[in-house]
């Protein structure tokens, strides 16, 4: 056995069909590991049972990481002051300000329905919205200071972990295992939708103004985040390039809040023989329910819908897509819990330096 190696980032659903690729050749073997690829990362694209579902769902709403690490840097005259003044608002609005250099941690409980929606038509026409599965389910959440964060999903009998040390970030699924993840570690997407209002302002302090927009009815300044060529490199492989990763966060005009987080990412997949086919995953999240947890404004509710867009010049009958929806709420929410150590952020062996690597290659992400 080798040591884990990192795991690029497309939704990736169930690896057992991958070794009868390799004893095709020429076209033949293109088509039938791209037809596999098909039917391993998005059965929804296919025919697919129950139990792919719950895989598609967790892999892709489970455990999302944000596009750029917790702590960007850039020069103070590539900052906007025009961002600047929205986060003042926006920590005026929350309160965290008075909590800077106080918590060193945060614990959370919520619960979740996510559900699969009826793909719709060739070029995305649908006459309708159906949800093909949805499931209720329950997370724990816990972050310290920096970096470091931990979270377990349960939905359907079915159970996912991520975490962070602050040096790397992993995953592991049933169905799986432990993975370690490409790129600088980043903080999870979960926290950031308005549970932890310190990490918002810090991650979004050096982001680009782009104006104002109505989204929801509400009024909002947008600002914009992208993760650099540097960190795409380091996410991307010789099958799966990562084009782009941006992100936009939504705050209210009226009163400071976040109210809506929109990213999407981009990724060319190119196998050998085939012609290259691009994956563009937008994740889209209203967040409301705001109400106070110990002098601080928190995000207790909301929702996000992702749709999952295939498409290339080899596609017959245009995009192809997919959709899936989540509904969440908090239960509790607390600051500097007692007993919470950083031995609880240790990651499991198998990622850890001195264990030996094992030959995952693209097809096994962490999203």
């Amino acid at each position: 056995m080798g040591r884990l190696a990192p795991l690029s980032e497309e939704p990736n659903i169930n690896e057992e069909e991958e070794a009868t690729n390799r004893s095709s050749k020429g076209i033949l073997r293109s088509t039938q590991t791209w037809r596999n690829w098909i039917k391993t990362h998005l059965p929804s694209l296919a025919l697919f049972n129950k139990r792919s579902d719950f895989k598609v769902l967790l892999s892709v709403l489970g455990c999302p990481l944000f596009p750029v690490s917790a702590h960007p840097k850039l020069p103070l005259n590539e900052v906007s002051s025009t961002a600047q003044y929205i986060i003042q608002h926006f920590t005026a609005a929350t309160g965290c300000r008075k909590l800077e250099g106080k918590v060193k941690n945060i614990f959370a409980t919520g619960k979740v329905i996510m559900a699969m929606v009826d793909e719709p038509g060739p070029g995305g026409a649908s006459s309708s919205s159906t949800a093909t599965l949805s499931e209720k389910g329950c997370f724990v959440m816990w972050q310290m200071v920096p970096n470091k964060w931990l979270i377990e999903l349960v939905l359907g009998g079915h159970k996912v972990a991520a975490g962070s040390d602050g040096n790397v970030a992993w995953r592991h699924t049933p169905w799986l295992g432990v993975h370690a993840a490409k790129g600088g570690v980043r903080p999870l997407r979960r926290a950031l939708q308005g549970l932890d209002p310190m990490a918002i302002a810090a991650v979004f302090s050096p982001a680009q103004y782009m104006g104002e927009k109505q989204i929801s009815g509400v009024d909002c300044f947008v600002l914009k985040l992208s993760a650099d060529q540097t960190d795409l490199t380091e996410r991307s492989d010789s099958t799966a390039e990562m084009i782009k990763h941006v992100i936009f966060g939504y705050f209210s005009q009226r009163n400071g809040l976040l109210v809506h987080l929109e990213d999407s990412y981009l990724t060319r997949i190119q196998s050998p023989g085939a012609y290259p086919t691009y994956w563009e995953t937008t994740m889209s999240t209203k967040i409301e329910d705001y109400r106070t947890v110990e002098g601080v404004m928190i995000a207790h509710a909301g929702q996000t819908n992702v749709i999952i867009t295939r498409f290339g010049d080899n596609l017959k009958m245009g995009a192809a897509i997919t959709r899936l929806e989540e509904t969440w709420t908090i239960d509790d929410l607390a600051f500097n819990v007692p007993g919470l150590s950083m031995d609880c952020f240790i990651p499991p062996k198998e990622v850890q330096k001195d264990y030996p690597k094992k030959n995952f290659d693209w097809r096994s992400p962490l999203h």
